[in-house]
């Protein structure tokens, strides 16, 4: 399989490119993109959090423990928090993803298991969805689309290392296969992970960025349905 500094280094070549295109052709802000950038590159890391030890899992963790409450903290000061307890919230999530995540994904998971898989890189992109408290609703697509790139590159490069060209033959070793699916061995984690994913779309739907601009699309439509004269005003 592709080494650490293979997908860290892939990961990051693309976020940089996602970023600058974002700028240079769609006029995105800067910071906008310097962050889409970042977290495209990280995200190259996130499949293999199921790693018993080693430096992506470690990265990840202490990266993920750092930058979450940062971005959680936009979506707190629009609930109406005191910065006081901002502040205790933040710490919170902190020691939680640090200590108590972390603990779980050492006990519950298997490397190459769901953590690899599809249904995984869109749990990612939602969780990054929901991360965005901004209330533009194509900030929270934006960077959940750079987690979800990232987070692909992992895998595609997983399946790519899989193929072996020595000998002038192609021969698939036992890896391959095990980085892009839908499914994998343990009913439990299957069950599991597409639980996960309901949950993570609905709150996603649920987003009140999601729901400000279905209720402002009703509202468009209702006064346009208002305007138009009825049969009677015809004749």
């Amino acid at each position: 399989m592709a080494g650490f500094k293979t997908h860290i280094t892939t990961s990051t070549a693309l976020g940089i490119g996602y970023g600058a295109t974002a700028l240079t052709c769609y006029d995105v802000p800067l910071p906008a993109c310097i962050l889409a950038a970042g977290l495209c590159g990280v995200s190259g890391m996130l499949p293999d959090l199921d790693s018993a030890s080693g430096v992506p899992k470690r990265e990840s963790i202490a990266f993920a423990a750092a930058v979450v409450p940062l971005l959680l903290a936009e979506r707190f000061k629009r609930m109406g928090m005191e910065s006081e307890y901002i502040v205790l919230a933040g710490g919170a999530v902190y020691l939680f993803i640090r200590f108590v995540l972390a603990k779980m994904l050492t006990h519950f998971s298997v490397h190459r298991g769901m953590f690899h898989s599809f249904p995984a890189c869109l749990i990612a992109g939602e969780i990054a969805f929901l991360l965005c408290g901004h209330e533009n609703l194509w900030e929270h697509y934006f960077n959940a689309a750079a987690v979800m790139i990232g987070f692909m590159s992992h895998l595609v490069l997983d399946e790519i290392w899989a193929l072996d060209f020595s000998g002038g033959h192609l021969r698939f070793k036992s890896s391959w296969g095990t980085a892009m699916k839908f499914w994998g061995e343990c009913l439990g984690s299957n069950l599991l992970t597409y639980a996960l994913l309901a949950v993570t779309t609905l709150a996603s739907l649920g987003d009140p960025a999601m729901m400000h601009k279905a209720s402002a699309a009703g509202t468009a439509a209702d006064q346009q349905v208002a305007t138009q004269p009825d049969d009677s005003q015809r004749q």
